[in-house]
């Protein structure tokens, strides 16, 4: 399906469907219509397949309780082996509603009171709060920022192990929100250096099927065929990829039995919840039937990117981007175009537009914005050309 016809027949206005992104944007932000592209999901409707299977439960129109069925490990499975080179054995998976929720989870099983919990900022900001909420000390090892194109200190990242005595790093892949997508080389330096100070890593992956170009994304337990997989717990979900955040459903994989049976203690005394029955049904319908519609979805995502990208540069030259290799947020500084405006009054004052602000995602970025690039073009080109017309007048 061509990129105009899709956005004819899935975008949709949300306003007014209780919508966080878009009817909470007065109430987060403090300001009224603002053009909402902060919270991360998308404004299209979802798969054709997954309205399909909700059509049939509702016409059954009974809701009780229900199970995992084997269909469901079938996708999955398929998805992850075809597009991940990942094969997924039934007994590896748990279920949680939702990645942050997880996280919460992991520091309570894997951790204790005062443990050193290590993150690789700018990061999502659950990350930050998943380690301080539950008491834990949070460790910040800053990226390497050059012009806005991110890498990893090794050397800094190890020292921080070393001198704080971590016990977990939670790692971002792709990365949000500098949309990087690890190479081989940097996730198997990284995780040597965990490897060596036995070091457990929650690799939140949710943003797996966001890839463009020739650039893949290679999954944690994969790296060097396997060899840190059993030091790895994965977190992935439809969630991101199919538009599905509100059904609260997460895949977590724990290869390692041991890591499995501590998860299964705590479950015992802490998560007596089944999976949730619409987030089951939408995942399974989306990994078995919704690949050319996320195709398309990525398709609009980056043409999204590029254009935004070409105006600003030409317009704005002084502003740095970061390279879209994943996720579907732009992330911008712009600093050099600010002057030491305020970065809120800028964004909202002047030009109408709710982002999510670089300051949530690390120490240091002030004046950088994260941009939600999942939505029809017209709302993004509204965006840029604001930021454009009123960064001209300072």
């Amino acid at each position: 399906m061509d990129q105009a016809t899709f956005i004819e027949r899935y975008y949709t206005e949300r306003t007014g469907t209780n919508s966080l992104k878009w009817d909470l944007v007065e109430e987060r932000f403090e300001s009224r219509d603002l053009l909402p592209l902060w919270v991360a999901d998308m404004d299209f409707k979802v798969a054709d397949a997954i309205t399909a299977e909700f059509k049939k439960r509702i016409d059954h129109s009974v809701y009780g309780y229900t199970f995992v069925p084997e269909s469901y490990y079938e996708a999955y499975n398929q998805w992850m082996t075809t597009r991940f080179n990942f094969p997924i054995e039934k007994d590896w998976l748990r279920f949680t509603p939702g990645i942050v929720q997880a996280l919460y989870y992991f520091m309570h099983i894997y951790t204790e009171p005062a443990d050193a919990v290590a993150i690789l900022t700018p990061v999502y900001y659950p990350f930050h709060n998943a380690v301080k909420d539950t008491g834990r000390k949070l460790v910040t090892v800053e990226l390497i920022n050059e012009a806005n194109e991110f890498s990893i200190d090794f050397k800094a990242f190890e020292q921080a192990i070393i001198d704080q005595e971590v016990k977990v790093f939670i790692h971002c892949s792709p990365h949000n929100p500098a949309g990087r997508v690890w190479t081989e080389a940097e996730l198997i330096r990284l995780f040597d250096i965990c490897q060596k100070y036995d070091v457990l890593v929650i690799s939140d992956e949710i943003h797996q099927d966001f890839t463009y170009g020739d650039v893949r994304h290679i999954p944690s337990a994969t790296v060097a065929n396997g060899q840190y997989r059993d030091m790895i717990i994965t977190a992935n979900s439809a969630s991101k990829s199919f538009n599905l955040a509100a059904l609260a459903h997460s895949n977590i994989v724990i290869t390692n039995p041991v890591l499995r049976e501590l998860y299964d203690q705590f479950a015992k005394t802490m998560i007596q919840t089944e999976a949730n029955l619409f987030g089951v049904m939408a995942t399974e319908a989306a990994y078995r039937d919704g690949a050319e519609w996320l195709e398309t979805v990525k398709t609009i995502i980056f043409n999204n990117y590029e254009t935004a990208k070409a105006k600003l540069t030409e317009s704005l030259p002084n502003v740095t981007i970061s390279p879209l290799q994943g996720t579907y947020l732009m992330f911008i500084n712009l600093n050099p175009v600010l002057k030491g405006h305020n970065i809120v009054e800028f964004m909202q004052t002047r030009c109408g537009v709710a982002v999510d602000y670089g300051e949530w995602f690390g120490e240091g970025y002030e004046g950088y914005i994260r941009l939600n690039l999942a939505t029809k073009p017209e709302l993004v080109d509204q965006a840029i050309d604001a930021i454009i017309r009123e960064a001209k007048k300072i």
